[in-house]
């Protein structure tokens, strides 16, 4: 007699475990961005308050990682071991040992030194955003509540303006805001404030801005000016091959 088959029954929680494993292996997932970097300081308390300044960064989506802290100039030593990490090495009030920099050049690697704390972090900083890809953002700086309004030539309107936020300059791109929500979008060509042509008014200023083709601007409405910052590509930190000197 012909043994019977077994069928083997997977259970949910198995199958389930299965099909995450088999997605992770198609899928895996994208490990976080991350800027290794050697770090030199004339001192061991430099060289400890800056590890710390770096690991306690707010906001940042790359994670800024000392893979080496030491005291002194920077040494071939430390650019052989930036090699396994950013090709980055930072110095706080050091320099690099002589007949080094043709050796960066060489090997691709960047050395950036500072003497202010402040430039030190900011500068990493700047550098670690810009791994990182951003969707266009939008950047308000300034908005204006319509207090009266004035006929002008060829169909215009001078809306007076009380300025309650930021600036207004001309040049600036703005909308006319109405109870139902933004109706109009224009661009600033002249101001006044009196009789007295200007280029730009700020908060607690009463203004007269010029408004073509929207004569349904009304007392109460909004003015606020706008500024589409443009999407940008994180791109993967590309060392320059040279010693950077960054003093305040």
């Amino acid at each position: 007699m012909t043994p019977r088959k077994q069928t083997r029954h997977l259970d949910t929680a198995s199958l389930e475990a299965a099909m995450s494993r088999a997605g992770k292996q198609l899928f895996p997932e994208e490990s976080p961005k991350r800027l290794e970097i050697v770090l030199k300081c004339d001192v061991a308390g430099s060289t400890e308050a800056i590890s710390l300044l770096l690991s306690r960064m707010q906001g940042l989506e790359v994670e800024i990682s000392v893979i080496y802290a030491g005291v002194g100039a920077v040494s071939k030593s430390d650019l052989l071991m930036a090699l396994s990490a950013s090709r980055l090495v930072i110095g706080f009030n050091v320099g690099i040992q002589p007949k080094l920099e043709q050796w960066v050049k060489e090997h691709g690697v960047e050395v950036r030194l500072y003497n202010v704390i402040y430039y030190l972090t900011e500068d990493l900083k700047k550098i670690a955003n810009g791994m990182v890809a951003r969707e266009p953002e939008e950047r308000i700086p300034g908005r204006a509540a319509v207090i009266a309004l004035f006929k002008s030539s060829h169909g215009a309107v001078i809306a007076g303006c009380a300025v309650q936020e930021g600036r207004i300059a001309v040049g600036d791109s703005f909308r006319v805001i109405t109870a139902m929500g933004p109706a109009y979008k224009g661009k600033i060509t002249s101001l006044h404030i009196e009789t007295r042509s200007v280029k730009e008014a700020g908060k607690g200023q009463q203004v007269g801005i010029k408004i073509q083709d929207f004569p349904d601007v009304k007392t109460g409405d909004l003015v606020e000016c706008y500024e589409t910052l443009p999407a940008t590509r994180g791109t993967a930190w590309k060392p320059s091959g040279k010693v950077v000197h960054l003093e305040s």
